[in-house]
């Protein structure tokens, strides 16, 4: 049984962030420069609000721009988002589009990841010129691959399982959506928050 859940639990996909990366990186940094400013220079003046205030900063960035994942096993579409990772059974999938975020329906709720999306402009001309059911081909955009690719998944998983989008065998599937919460992002989170209030203090 243990060997079972590993296969299922394997990654088929993992899908690149398209954007947020060098900005998070960017803003890590400079929260970490601020923060070993404070430790370093804090008997000299160094305002303790300010270490603690780019230490929460940091912290948010790594957890809204860093962290965040998306990718596929056999049986799951996985979104690890800020405070929670989400696991959407691939059969179950309604709908699903790329827009500006990527925006998943399953069980009659909507899910959002922020790792694969477009811009605006890129996103409404998306919109107007093709589908998801539109085919690979040279010169693609990533976010258009990973759209058609993650539709490939779905489909594949629908016709397994023997149900079409929005049927009530569709409705009916075990299990559609886990979402499990993340303790150490929301401790970070809590930890230096608390650190920024009190610093108001001293």
């Amino acid at each position: 049984m243990a060997r079972l859940q590993h296969d299922a639990d394997a990654v088929v996909e993992r899908f690149q962030p398209t954007s947020g990366r060098i900005s998070g990186w960017l803003t890590v940094g400079l929260s970490a420069a601020l923060v070993v400013a404070g430790v370093a220079y804090l008997d000299d003046g160094f305002p303790a609000w300010v270490a603690a205030g780019g230490l929460l900063v940091g912290v948010l960035a790594w957890a809204a721009m860093l962290r965040p994942a998306l990718w596929v096993t056999e049986e799951h579409l996985v979104m690890r988002n800020l405070a929670d990772t989400v696991h959407i059974r691939l059969a179950a999938v309604e709908e699903m589009a790329v827009r500006q975020v990527l925006a998943v329906r399953a069980a009659d709720r909507r899910f959002v990841s922020t790792v694969v999306g477009r811009s605006w402009r890129k996103a409404m001309l998306s919109r107007r010129t093709h589908g998801a059911d539109d085919g690979p081909r040279d010169g693609m955009a990533y976010a258009d691959w990973a759209e058609h690719r993650l539709h490939e998944l779905v489909d594949g998983a629908r016709k397994s399982a023997g149900v079409r989008p929005g049927s009530r065998e569709q409705l009916a599937l075990p299990d559609p959506v886990r979402r499990e919460h993340d303790v150490l992002p929301l401790s970070l989170i809590a930890v230096s928050g608390a650190l920024l209030l009190l610093s108001l203090f001293l």
